[in-house]
């Protein structure tokens, strides 16, 4: 898939600190779903729609920043799950700003429902859309999403 001459068939997922705990961490709140088993069904989803998924987990906030700046001519579209970045990072907030392709913010639990210090996001703003609350199939949702998005 092509538009504007520019391959369409990349897309970035980025997931931030302690998310590679899934499954073990607070499954109350964040499930029983393990990070490598919604990687696993975001492949299969990409598959089937003609899509290549790459994904990238890191604790470190530098390490997100310079993922996303990767992304730069080479995907068509980032989904990102900040984690608890979401609250606090300018530097994300910025590098997610430099970007030209749809950008879809995910949280596994609602995070305005949560304590208050967790109901700003820093990037909400210079993201395309935001998905919330939905556990781990708020992943396929925001795959579809940004697919949708970049068909338009």
């Amino acid at each position: 898939m092509k538009k504007n001459g520019k391959e369409l068939n990349k897309i970035l997922v980025i997931h931030g600190p302690n998310l590679n705990l899934l499954g073990k961490r607070e499954p109350d709140i964040y499930g029983e779903t393990t990070l490598d088993e919604i990687n696993n069904r975001l492949k299969t989803v990409g598959e089937q729609k003609g899509i290549f998924i790459e994904t990238f987990q890191s604790n470190y906030e530098g390490a997100i920043v310079e993922k996303i700046q990767e992304t730069i001519g080479r995907y068509s579209g980032l989904i990102i799950n900040p984690a608890a970045y979401t609250h606090t990072s300018i530097a994300i907030r910025d590098a997610l700003a430099l970007l030209d392709i749809p950008v879809i913010e995910i949280h596994l639990s609602n995070i305005y429902q949560r304590e208050p210090f967790r109901h700003k996001s820093m990037i909400t703003e210079v993201v395309t859309a935001q998905i919330a609350g939905f556990g781990a199939y708020g992943y396929t949702l925001a795959l579809e999403g940004i697919v949708m998005l970049i068909q338009k």
